[in-house]
């Protein structure tokens, strides 16, 4: 039977390795930091070609925007100059529907004929259509001008230098610069041969001082 020592507790034997390892901590490995850097330098490259990517996808995006937009303004213009054109259109077709009642309005005035209520309703008429826009045109002393005026009677005068109208048998019509029937005039050129006013207010013509002069001989 073993003796056994009192007082003595066996303590199991620490390597001095683990000891000193458990009281220094490590230092930071060298090569470690060398390689962790990197790694962000790359983080930041990619989030600046993402950004890159995005600012491209939002000028793109920009650009359609705004092309889109002037298309849209461009629609709208074209939409309202059809608008107003289809308009004036119907107003046009109206109004020329109603000349001939307009004619006949013109001369019944001009009879003495248009009294009591006839001339109630004509005159309403008359309003509505210059309020539409309708214009009558063509008076007696003007120049005939092909543009809107039609010649259905020709003649020869002695007091006119140009070619005139002297006698309107229709009025003419207009819609602002649109012309929806031209007046219809008698006109008259000045007469074949004859002196022009200026010089016939000179004095007397070369003849007229050879019949006054003294006959020589």
């Amino acid at each position: 039977m073993a003796e056994e020592t009192p007082g003595f507790d066996e303590k199991p034997e620490v390597p001095d390795e683990a000891a000193s390892d458990d009281a220094e901590p490590k230092a930071a490995d060298p090569s470690a930091e060398g390689e962790a850097a990197p790694a962000g330098e790359g983080q930041d490259v990619a989030l600046l070609a993402q950004l890159d990517q995005a600012r491209t996808a939002l000028n793109e995006r920009t650009a359609d925007l705004q092309r889109l937009q002037a298309e849209y303004q461009n629609y709208r213009r074209r939409v309202e100059r059809d608008r107003i054109t289809v308009k004036e259109i119907a107003v046009a077709s109206l109004l020329t529907e109603l000349l001939p009642t307009l004619d006949d309005i013109g001369r019944a005035r001009e009879h003495g004929e248009l009294v009591g209520g006839f001339k109630s309703v004509a005159e309403s008429l008359e309003t509505v259509a210059a309020k539409m826009g309708l214009q009558q045109f063509g008076k007696e002393g003007e120049p005939f001008d092909p543009t809107v005026h039609e010649a259905l009677m020709h003649s020869y005068a002695p007091d006119v230098t140009e070619t005139t109208c002297v006698a309107i048998l229709q009025p003419g019509y207009r819609i602002g610069e649109r012309t929806i029937r031209p007046a219809r005039v008698a006109v008259a050129e000045p007469q074949p041969g004859a002196a022009p006013k200026s010089e016939s207010a000179e004095g007397e013509t070369p003849s007229d001082k050879d019949a006054d002069a003294p006959d020589k001989g």
